[in-house]
């Protein structure tokens, strides 16, 4: 059931897995992702169970469980490593919460803009499934992804936006889409606040000055909270600095994991 962008090639370093945020898909990489390679990293780009272009034709549960339980699965037979770990927004809580619970999978996370202290669907669980899906159709409209797509980032001209808008909708097309996104609304979504302190890995933080949509007062929150920790902000920048600052996310995400295999080549025994 499950698609991405798989590498070219292998590299001897951990792989990269990038993620995406809430009901998104792994095209929010299309300009960072090249870079990433470029620089000879190994890199994985993942649709999240229920969001993407995964192949839901036998539609089981999207709720959290499954969604860990689907992604630990494509990990374990293509995968197979300790992984960095990448979660922009919502697909922050996901790599919190599967990092918690596989610990043998995740070497590093980064976590960009992360939407990790929000108290899961809240309300929306409790919506009866007509309600439900009257949410989920208006979520898919265009007149409310594009308005999102102006909150989300920081003086970008409207053809841009609309170009963004069309690419962020395109995963709404498929015929499962409404029944997956109510699926996970219903289920309650994540709530992993209480995971933070649980987190062992080195995570680097990456933030935009300029979130309209997560305050990065929160960020500097995450950077308190976490036990091993670095925080790197980026100036005139929204929410989704991976889209909005190519360039600037993968320098600070190959620094990252350079400076992590250099530590790691000091350590080992001659």
């Amino acid at each position: 059931m499950s698609s991405c962008v798989k590498p070219l090639v292998q590299s001897e370093q951990s792989p990269l897995v990038l993620l995406h945020g809430f009901d998104s898909s792994c095209l929010e990489w299309r300009y960072t992702y090249p870079l990433l390679e470029e620089a000879g990293l190994e890199t994985w780009a993942v649709d999240i169970l229920g969001w993407g272009f995964s192949n839901l034709e036998r539609l089981g549960s999207c709720d959290v469980q499954s969604k860990r339980e689907h992604f630990y699965q494509l990990w374990k037979s293509y995968i197979k490593r300790p992984m960095t770990f990448v979660g922009p927004s919502l697909g922050a809580a996901v790599a919190v919460d599967f990092a918690v619970n596989h610990p043998e999978a995740v070497e590093n996370l980064v976590l960009i803009d992360a939407s990790v202290y929000a108290e899961g669907t809240g309300n929306l669980a409790t919506l009866p499934r007509a309600a439900a899906y009257a949410g989920a159709s208006l979520l898919k409209s265009f007149p409310l992804r594009l308005y999102t797509i102006f909150l989300a980032f920081k003086g970008t001209s409207f053809s841009t936006s609309l170009d963004w808008t069309n690419i962020g909708r395109l995963h709404c097309l498929y015929p499962w889409w409404e029944d997956a996104t109510v699926n996970f609304m219903i289920s309650g979504g994540y709530n992993v606040s209480r995971q933070i302190d649980q987190v062992k890995q080195k995570t680097l933080i990456i933030w935009g000055e300029d979130d309209q949509i997560i305050s990065n007062k929160l960020g500097v929150r995450l950077h308190c909270e976490l036990p091993n920790a670095i925080i790197r902000q980026i100036p005139d920048c929204g929410h989704l600095p991976h889209v909005e600052k190519p360039d600037s996310v993968a320098r600070l995400i190959l620094e990252f994991v350079q400076d992590y295999c250099q530590k790691e080549a000091q350590f080992v025994p001659m």
